[in-house]
């Protein structure tokens, strides 16, 4: 993007005068020139009239006919004269006088001129009506061209602005950026950005080449007050006390101080340095005043933003955390029941063993109770050991995903009775983490269509791709309203398996309608297997 400031070449009108009409401007000029004083008094007590404020006044005579007169009766150039027109025409925008009113104005100036002409130069009356409305022609042409370009500076700020605030990766940053794009705007030699923290009484400096000495924390109510406002600071006089890098005062003849408002009051300020004396004119103020508002929304917004992003850091951290002491207390369960549940109900045979041979003269009633209670041990055994195996699944960590998958899909296909087609090709290696958070999943849509959809048939397909690894179960069940599911407080079968997909970065999708069936869609990022990522170990 071109510099907000680099000086234009408007000098673009004077190549339209022909070497002819330069004569004719430098004589309009040398008739002009001893009645400027005159026609400049008149012009000014119309000016008035309308209203038009002293420096604007000030400003505009600087373009008029009788400016020309003055700089052009001599031997200064014509192209020295449109670059002072240019100069003052961006003045004049800067001023915030309407391009139609300067237009105005030097129509009246013109009449004013028109009428002297002819008092006093009646012969020449209408060459000098030619040559001033062809300097006229120039003369507003190079005043469009100085509007254009304070509006484009402008609009190159803001939107330098919004690139900041798009591509910002922090506050500071951000904070940082606006504050160059504004210092060169306004075309100061240094600039400063300063936020109050009002918890620990204390200002915080931005955009520094060294370390600032800031004011004592004691000063900061009064401070603030006075920085509420925009502040012109001169140089060397007691507003100085208003510069927050005190190593700015004697420095620079000017200072401008912009105040950074939010909905607590004065939360900070912009301050620019100038190595000269320059005073804001109402449109740098107007601009500065409205972008130091927006600079400090946007810093809000992506300060909020980083701290929603961090506290949800914290929440998937802590998920993530509460997943691994589920899984450490599945083993420990798991473990419990087979070292000490599943020891005890093998020696319970053996002791009915033992009492049924200690009564060679059992009755046939007590003999039939005893194996009765051998079967109900032997189908306890079975239970344990399937309960066994959905907490703690040997098969995922000795022989992997695809192998522990067939596993349960084979053990549900045999419990349940229904017709799984598993479309299971080779899958790359995993990260463990990955493999058990896609065994549970699987697990749980398994639970969910043997207790709720009445399914005769369940398609589950696994494969890796592009990066993802994709999982895909569909039924031909009773279906459910999607919403209405996720609404309801003891829905954690779909809420669980939401947020375990959320945990690995996923995206988890379920389509279903009332007699309809349901499919669960599920991507998750499957990078490769780090070498240095150990296995999993059973502990019990």
């Amino acid at each position: 993007m071109p510099s907000l400031h680099k000086p234009p070449v408007l000098a673009d009108a004077a190549d339209l005068l022909s070497s002819q009409l330069r004569v004719q401007i430098r004589g309009l000029a040398r008739k002009l020139k001893p009645h400027a004083r005159k026609l400049e008094r008149r012009f000014i007590q119309e000016l008035r009239g309308l209203g038009i404020s002293p420096v604007q006044r000030q400003t505009l005579v600087r373009i008029t006919l009788g400016a020309a007169a003055d700089l052009l009766a001599g031997r200064r150039p014509v192209q020295g004269f449109f670059e002072h027109i240019a100069y003052n025409g961006r003045r004049l925008a800067k001023l915030d006088l309407r391009r139609g009113a300067v237009v105005d104005a030097l129509q009246s100036y013109d009449r004013l001129a028109a009428r002297e002409f002819r008092n006093v130069y009646p012969k020449e009356a209408a060459n000098l009506k030619w040559a001033s409305e062809q300097l006229n022609f120039c003369i507003v042409l190079t005043l469009n061209n100085a509007f254009y370009q304070v509006r484009e500076a402008e609009t190159e700020a803001f939107y330098e602005l919004f690139q900041a605030e798009l591509e910002s990766g922090g506050q500071r940053q951000l904070l940082e950026r606006s504050l160059a794009t504004l210092a060169r705007f306004c075309q100061a030699d240094a600039g400063r950005l300063f936020l109050f923290d009002r918890e620990k009484r204390s200002w915080l400096a931005l955009a520094a080449p060294g370390p600032v000495a800031l004011r004592p924390a004691a000063d900061s109510e009064a401070l603030l007050e006075k920085l509420a406002l925009p502040r012109y600071i001169r140089g060397g006089g007691a507003s100085e006390r208003l510069l927050l890098d005190p190593s700015w005062r004697g420095l620079y003849p000017s200072c401008w101080s912009i105040p950074l408002i939010s909905g607590a009051g004065v939360a900070g300020a912009m301050q620019f340095g100038f190595r000269k004396t320059y005073t804001w004119l109402p449109r740098e103020l107007q601009l500065l005043t409205g972008a130091a508002e927006l600079c400090l929304l946007a810093s809000e917004k992506l300060r909020l933003s980083e701290d929603l992003a961090a506290r949800e850091e914290q929440v998937r951290q802590l998920a993530s955390h509460m997943v691994e002491i589920e899984e450490r207390e599945r083993r420990r369960i798991s473990r419990e029941l087979h070292d000490e549940a599943g020891q005890l109900l093998l020696c319970l045979p053996l002791q009915l063993d033992m009492i049924e041979r200690s009564a060679p003269d059992a009755s046939p009633e007590l003999r039939s109770g005893l194996a009765g209670a051998r079967n109900l041990i032997g189908r306890t055994v079975v239970e344990i050991r399937r309960l066994l195996s959905d907490l703690s699944p040997a098969v995922l960590e000795q022989l992997g995903l695809g192998a522990a998958v067939r596993q349960l899909v084979n053990r549900f296909r045999s419990l349940q009775g229904i017709q799984v087609q598993l479309h299971l090709p080779r899958l790359g290696p995993l990260p463990k983490r990955t493999e058990l958070v896609v065994y549970r999943l699987v697990q749980e849509c398994c639970s969910n269509i043997a207790r709720h959809s009445s399914a005769s048939n369940v398609i589950i397909s696994l494969a890796t791709a592009d990066g993802l690894l994709r999982l895909r179960v569909e039924d031909d069940g009773v279906g459910f309203h999607v919403e209405e599911a996720f609404a309801r407080r003891e829905s954690f079968g779909l809420a669980g398996m939401r947020e375990r997909v959320a945990l690995v970065g996923g995206r988890f999708q379920v389509e279903s309608r009332p007699g309809r069936g349901s499919t669960i869609s599920i991507e998750l990022p499957s990078p490769a297997k780090p070498e240095s990522e150990p296995a999993f170990r059973r502990t019990g």
